[in-house]
């Protein structure tokens, strides 16, 4: 499977969105996208993530880009989250992590001394070509969407 790589296209996938839709990489034409892959619905982090693109959602609009969550939630616990929060762009369920191998975050990752292996919430920016333009790996939530959107400007 291939990965993603800064200034290639990016793989072509299909997907199920939170309202059951398929979403197909082909499908991207002329638009920018923002795909951010985090952990897990309604948890502290992942919520105000979530909130931070929300509340800039108008602004990603404006610069022509699309917004997706992604992560291993079924269906309808994204349709929950995405209700409760009032997120007004899609979720990505990824229930079977090719999503996640696709970009590469699926990580060890370490809490209270126990490992198991999760999503590093991570973000790809990809143009209206279909070519990733950037990424941010090891995501810190504060500022993070705002970061984005300045990059995303500057391209």
């Amino acid at each position: 499977m291939s990965k993603v790589k800064i200034g290639k296209k990016i793989p072509s996938f299909s997907m199920i969105l939170d309202d059951g839709s398929e979403l197909k990489s082909k499908d991207f034409n002329r638009k920018n996208i923002v795909i951010y892959f985090y952990p897990k619905d309604s948890t502290p982090g992942c919520t105000k993530e979530g909130e931070d693109f929300r509340d800039l959602h108008e602004e990603f609009i404006k610069s022509n880009a699309q917004i997706y969550g992604v992560s291993r939630d079924s269906v309808a616990s994204h349709q929950k989250f995405k209700a409760k929060y009032k997120f007004p762009f899609h979720l990505i369920s990824d229930e079977d992590e090719s999503l996640c191998k696709i970009f590469d975050v699926i990580k060890e990752k370490n809490m209270y001394g126990r490992k198991y292996m999760g999503i590093e919430r991570s973000t790809f920016l990809i143009n209206d070509k279909g070519q990733l333009l950037n990424e941010w790996r090891k995501v810190k939530v504060k500022g993070h969407a705002q970061e984005v959107l300045d990059t995303l400007r500057n391209n």
